[in-house]
């Protein structure tokens, strides 16, 4: 019988703030089958829901990291290499907008605001990948979650789509630049999942409604599908696949709907 085998592997997990998180369901999945973690949260306040976590799957390293905080993110892969020395995937599943551009026009984006959710919700992965490199002298694999708002319109996803656009991009050109070391970059697009995060979207039920009418399996997609598709992306069955936006929506970015 086959299994998805990753016994002995090291991964890092940044972007769990509880339960209900995407992060959550592919740190489930990627310990299930053997891998050694490291978790990130936020900051204190996060904390006390991420920690519990963390020890139920039994990382071994649980640090703060604010990516906006100078400092935290090197720490996080300083305590990698001095415990692991090296390094096989990362899983990034952070962003953030300033609330008056996320519920704002895009034209009405102030150039501060506009600066901090592309360091936050894009260069953070950029960055990663920079950290990552010389930790994976054998290879490795990088996801990072995106949103079919990156390619089409989707009301009320308002600066958040740039911002993911350029994310993807990012995910092919990392993907060129460290594809002769063996370290394939790629992105999940998840379909419309109540997460945290999700709940920042003005009219997020409005969107759940139209992913359930327009999408071809007319259903929502569940958090553990996005975690059991980065477990394939992290194991040896995607060896051959970089660069890619695989979508997990239950089909509805075929349907090329634009809300109104």
């Amino acid at each position: 019988m086959e299994v998805l085998d990753l016994t002995g592997r090291k991964g890092l997990v940044v972007g769990i703030a509880n339960e209900h998180s995407l992060a959550w369901a592919a740190a489930q999945h990627f310990r299930n089958a053997g891998a050694e973690l490291a978790v990130t949260y936020l900051n204190d306040r996060a904390k006390p829901y991420v920690e519990p976590l963390a020890r139920a799957v039994e990382a071994p390293i649980c640090l703060p990291c604010n990516v906006a905080n100078a400092g935290e993110l090197d720490a996080v892969f300083d305590a990698i290499r001095g415990s692991w020395g090296r390094l096989d995937f990362l899983f990034h599943a952070i962003a953030w907008a300033r609330k008056e551009d996320l519920h704002g026009r895009l034209a009405d984006c102030s150039a501060e605001g506009f600066a901090e959710s592309m360091l936050i919700s894009c260069h953070s992965f950029i960055r990663m990948a920079h950290l990552a490199e010389p930790l994976m002298d054998k290879g490795g694999s990088l996801i990072t979650l995106t949103y079919y708002g990156a390619d089409k319109v989707v009301d009320h996803y308002n600066v958040m789509g740039p911002v993911k656009a350029a994310l993807e991009a990012s995910v092919r050109y990392l993907a060129h630049e460290l594809g002769r070391k063996n370290i394939r970059v790629n992105a999940i697009s998840a379909g419309a999942v109540q997460t945290r995060a999700a709940s920042g979207i003005d009219h997020f039920d409005e969107l759940i409604n139209e992913s359930l009418r327009a999408a071809p399996l007319h259903r929502q997609v569940e958090s553990c599908e996005v975690g059991r598709t980065a477990l394939v992306l992290v194991s040896d069955y995607t060896s051959a696949v970089t660069g890619e936006v695989l979508y997990v929506d239950a089909g509805f970015h075929i349907e090329g709907m634009v809300f109104h």
